[in-house]
């Protein structure tokens, strides 16, 4: 192992997953950084109880950043048929990951968790179960594989390494304001920003913050489902959001207005075509589509209508965002549990991600399913928002005073 493998902690989970798994080891060299900007090199023999318990420690230590001393060129075997895997196959980790092909690291494409890698004209690429096809050359093994984990950055970080603690006992103030200056900073820097949000957004009153939030240029990509979208489109047309107005009070049959939402919507033929009749002349999608933003509405079992733009084949919804967030930078995630763990699978570890909750265990949930980059903040998303979108605002004011 190469790297700043003692403040990462790298080395010392090495060495707790071969102790844990039965195995033992003997470091034979090893060389510390002496300043902070210098790596350090560890040679470890690794030892088990045969031929395939060794192995299957070694896949563990893969996955952490360990590499056999001599590499050899990654093995790989015929796909038998579609969606059919040989066995042994590499099952990917959301780390950046390379293979050795021909005598060339190649960088795995579009890599993300628990997905194949299928070997194709000098290209390596990340593929999942379900598109893979009979012929295609899959992976297999550790050997030729390289994994490169996350390590603590030099600087001082908002997103720094181990950061990722779930707690509604920070100071939210504090970490509103640092959100922002990361926020402003990546869109400064041509970065991609990412939001995913479920229909509680638009139940708390934070609908509006976002949908500025869009309008200003801060953000790229919006991926949630039919209900986020029914909803913003009733509060607009009604002033109702389920059915309550925006104090929270339940109206006189108001609980239909999220289906007269959709109707009105269908007689348009798409949330755009009521944005051009003038129907629709505010709110999340409003911006969204007149800002030319990309989006991705995934539809589920339990959806109302849904919606014309809503993508009803899941398979096709999960492509869909899986090409959305392509060169993405940054991800907020706001009061949605499956929408975030489902974008989280489809995450490299080095996009900065935040997952703002009022319930703490869909954060732990999405970290514990391997997010481990993911910054967990437990409070209500109708203060959040708000409060991050005038943080935003408050400080481009004092840029252009400084300028």
């Amino acid at each position: 192992m190469e790297g700043h493998l003692i403040d990462s902690q790298m080395l010392t989970k090495v060495l707790d997953r071969i102790m844990d798994m039965g195995g033992e080891f003997e470091i034979k060299t090893f060389r510390i950084g002496e300043k902070k900007n210098d790596t350090s090199y560890v040679q470890i023999t690794v030892t088990g109880e045969d031929s395939l318990h060794l192995e299957r420690i070694l896949l563990e230590l893969n996955a952490l950043g360990a590499r056999l001393l001599e590499m050899e060129d990654v093995r790989s075997q015929i796909a038998p048929g579609d969606m059919v895997v040989p066995r042994g196959f590499y099952t990917t980790t959301n780390h950046p990951t390379y293979v050795r092909y021909h005598g060339i690291w190649v960088e795995v494409e579009a890599n993300h968790m628990d997905g194949i890698i299928v070997l194709h004209n000098g290209r390596a690429v990340c593929t999942p179960i379900g598109h893979i096809k009979k012929g295609d050359r899959v992976v297999i093994g550790t050997t030729g594989v390289k994994v490169v984990p996350p390590e603590r950055p030099r600087e001082r970080s908002f997103f720094g390494f181990m950061s990722n603690e779930v707690s509604s006992e920070r100071p939210s103030g504090e970490l509103i304001c640092q959100l922002a200056q990361e926020i402003i900073r990546t869109k400064r820097e041509g970065g991609k920003i990412a939001v995913v949000c479920g229909p509680a957004l638009v139940h708390t009153g934070a609908a509006p913050s976002l949908a500025k939030l869009i309008r200003e240029g801060y953000v790229d990509v919006l991926l949630a489902g039919n209900a986020v979208a029914v909803h913003d489109v009733e509060r607009q047309l009604f002033g109702t959001s389920l059915g309550m107005d925006c104090s929270g009070n339940a109206t006189s049959g108001g609980h239909r207005n999220h289906l007269y939402a959709i109707s009105e919507i269908m007689a348009s033929g798409s949330i755009k075509k009521a944005i051009e009749e003038g129907k629709l002349k505010g709110g999340i999608m409003y911006e969204a589509i007149t800002r030319g933003i990309e989006f991705v509405l995934a539809g589920s079992i339990r959806d109302d209508g849904p919606l014309p733009e809503v993508i009803t084949d899941t398979i096709k919804a999960k492509d869909a965002m899986e090409r959305a967030l392509q060169g993405v930078n940054m991800t907020l995630m706001l009061g949605t549990m499956l929408h975030s763990i489902a974008v989280g699978n489809l995450l490299p570890s080095y996009v900065k991600t935040i997952c703002v909750d009022i319930n703490p265990s869909t954060v732990t949930k999405l970290m514990d399913r391997g997010s481990a980059q993911a910054i967990g903040l437990v409070t209500d998303i109708g203060i959040f928002l708000p409060q991050l979108t005038g943080e935003i605002q408050e400080q481009k004011k004092l840029a252009v005073q400084a300028v």
